[in-house]
């Protein structure tokens, strides 16, 4: 019993610590040096040409900057979807846009300033900074900042551990109070991936040395495949792209690498500088196979990241982009947008499911792929196991 509740602190401690260096990789270094594109003078000079128009002028121009304005841009809806933001954003009613404001966080050389997104609605500047294209630049453009403002994603990573936290502790509690008997509830679901991981994963994959690293690979499982559920949930608090953030997926990455690096045992090193069965002349005097080898060391975590990050994004650009063309043949005609519309969201249905399947998958090769590098940095250690 104090056996089991150890090892399920051990999945949580890895997590605080995945959160803290995840949350990280949203961190942008911005170099507010481009000139604020738009004076006060440039913007009184509009408003000074446009008043020279005439009233017909103006009421024959309205319908056509109105149709315009109506029509449905079905790249920048994806991009605004997939991207990340300084707010999360729950509906659209009308014309009123229902988001919640996330905190801004930023260091500069006057100090830390922490205040609301809300301030900076719709270009408004606020403590000498505003948003440009989801970006939050300085107004003097001269300024170099740390943006460390918690944005959509990492609020999204808050919510998956704390998820996480509730279901692996409620587990525990369970376990506290009845003891090892037959799993129920949430218990039923968890166990069973905390098992599959262990014996279809962690073992045939390193050996006798995987209680070491099941904690690392049981942790990845979990906040990989909790956040690409959440990422499928289409209202708040799901919908973010978390999983399909580069930088999230490289950070991810580099843990396995630096794990696979630092646990790597000398023979590693040596198959790697002086790969055995190889002709002399592949390694001396122009050293080919280091080079190759040494290549591959730092694709590995590559993969890894790339992998994730393209399976994810795709699978929300392909929704969305079905269901933009219900919009798009719409605006041709009515029918016509109805018409499309059956097939859309039945194909959009489909490819959810679909994606519910890739949700699970993506965490699996992740944490698979892992495994495999482990076992690879310390094969000697279950080389007997394969005679």
């Amino acid at each position: 019993m104090a056996r089991s509740n150890r090892k399920i602190f051990k999945y949580l401690i890895p997590t605080f610590i995945i959160l803290l260096y995840v949350g990280y990789a949203g961190i942008k270094v911005v170099y507010a040096n481009e000139p604020v594109k738009e004076t006060q003078q440039n913007v009184e000079n509009v408003v000074a040409d446009s008043s020279v128009n005439t009233a017909e002028t103006s009421a024959e121009h309205k319908p056509a900057e109105e149709h315009k304005e109506a029509k449905l841009d079905a790249g920048k809806l994806i991009m605004e979807h997939i991207a990340d933001a300084h707010d999360w954003h729950i509906a659209t009613i009308g014309h009123n846009h229902i988001s919640i404001p996330l905190p801004v966080i930023i260091k500069d050389a006057n100090g830390l300033h922490v205040f609301s997104s809300s301030h900076l609605h719709e270009g408004e500047v606020y403590q000498g900074y505003k948003i440009e294209e989801g970006k939050i630049i300085a107004e003097n453009g001269n300024d170099d900042f740390y943006d460390l403002s918690i944005t959509k994603n990492v609020a999204a990573m808050f919510i998956a551990v704390f998820a996480l936290l509730w279901i692996m502790l409620s587990i525990a509690g369970s376990y506290k109070r009845n003891g090892i008997v037959a799993p129920k509830g949430i218990q039923s679901f968890v166990e069973p991936l905390i098992f599959f991981i262990r014996d279809e994963v962690a073992i045939p994959s390193i050996g006798k040395k995987y209680e070491k690293y099941l904690p690392y690979l049981l942790t990845i499982f979990f906040f990989i495949f909790f956040n690409n559920i959440f990422g499928l949930i289409p209202f708040f608090p799901g919908g973010a792209n978390v999983t399909g953030n580069i930088s999230i997926t490289m950070i991810l990455a580099l843990f396995t690498f630096a794990i696979t690096s630092f646990s790597a045992k000398k023979e590693y090193w040596i198959h790697i500088i002086n790969t055995p069965g190889v002709p002399w002349w592949l390694k001396f005097p122009v050293p080919l196979m280091p080079i190759v080898e040494l290549i591959g060391v730092f694709s590995k975590p590559f993969v890894l990241m790339v992998r994730l990050f393209a399976n994810i994004t795709a699978g929300h650009i392909i929704m969305l982009g079905f269901f933009s063309l219900i919009f798009i043949f719409a605006e041709m005609n009515t029918g016509l947008g109805f018409g499309v519309s059956i097939f859309s969201v039945a194909f959009t249905t489909f490819m959810s499911f679909l994606e519910l399947l890739v949700a699970f998958l993506q965490a699996y090769v992740f944490t698979l792929l892992s495994a495999l590098y482990f076992g690879m940095a310390i094969e000697e250690h279950h080389s007997e196991e394969h005679h």
